[in-house]
């Protein structure tokens, strides 16, 4: 599943959950969902069906989403060419990884000339969006395990000739968690986690007991599951899974990812049980 949408702007709610119900749902990517379904399953979520029409077709436009019929009916499905990428989103929402304090770190230094500054940016925006920190302008910083997704991305817009990495050793516990600091804004991406673990906490507890498979369940399950994955997938993203010793006390990311790993275990079945019986229903 993808992290953030394309282009790095925030885009409505209706429109991210259309992503959220398409990486969930729609896997692997050329399994169709109808037309008829992604409008019920959005209005549960509160969304008008011209919201939704509207969405699906921007994303059909960007080739995320392809027209697909499913028995007789039509329907939308994501692009069969997104699946790697989808993939390589799933390891980082669903099994983020933490570094050690003695793992390598990846330095990417970069240097577009002026006349090339969308170049920059479009560098600039993804590091960002991959998570890395800004240690210089110019100069980002992320845990080396990263560097696969980082020359994929740098592969896949041909920035190559701008672009060179560097793998290095850390030195100096002490000095290396003060720059950390300096280099990622942890509050903001803490503050992330906090507002998570406060709006989902409570709905782990009461998830947690044991649970009807009864119709209301199954819908309630997934008006919880979309709202809560399509806000968790930003985070991962946010955070690199930096060593914990160069983290604040008491990281809030620890308790937040307990909660969405408690909450998915136990809602994404009961939310796709309801999902595929509601899209049967609308062939």
């Amino acid at each position: 599943m993808a992290g953030r949408e394309p282009g790095g702007h925030e885009q409505p709610a209706h429109h991210r959950y259309v992503v959220t119900v398409f990486g969930i749902y729609g896997r692997p990517a050329g399994k169709a969902i109808p037309v008829a379904a992604l409008v019920r399953l959005l209005s549960e979520l509160g969304y008008e069906p011209a919201s939704v029409r509207s969405s699906i077709s921007r994303l059909k436009k960007k080739g995320v989403l392809i027209s697909r019929k499913v028995g007789g009916a039509s329907g939308y499905a994501l692009s069969d060419g997104l699946e790697s990428h989808m993939l390589a989103g799933d390891e980082r929402i669903f099994s983020p990884q933490t570094a050690r304090l003695a793992d390598s770190w990846l330095l990417v230094s970069y240097s577009v000339p002026e006349s090339e500054r969308k170049k920059r940016h479009k560098i600039r925006a993804g590091l960002s969006r991959m998570g890395f920190g800004n240690v210089a302008p110019g100069l980002g910083i992320a845990p080396a395990r990263m560097q696969a997704e980082v020359e994929a991305y740098i592969r896949e817009h041909d920035l190559w000739p701008y672009v060179e990495f560097f793998v290095a050793e850390p030195v100096g516990f002490g000095d290396l968690r003060d720059k950390t600091a300096q280099w990622w804004n942890l509050a903001a991406i803490e503050a992330e986690y906090e507002a998570f673990v406060q709006t989902y906490g409570p709905e782990s507890e009461r998830w947690l007991g044991s649970v009807r498979e009864d119709p209301d369940v199954l819908r309630e399950a997934f008006r919880l599951y979309v709202p809560m994955v399509t806000q968790w997938r930003r985070l991962p993203f946010l955070d690199p899974g930096l060593p914990p010793e160069l983290l604040p006390a008491e990281w809030r990311g620890i308790a937040a990812r307990r909660v969405f790993s408690e909450l998915h275990r136990v809602l994404k079945p009961l939310s796709a049980r309801y999902v595929d019986s509601l899209s049967q229903a609308c062939v």
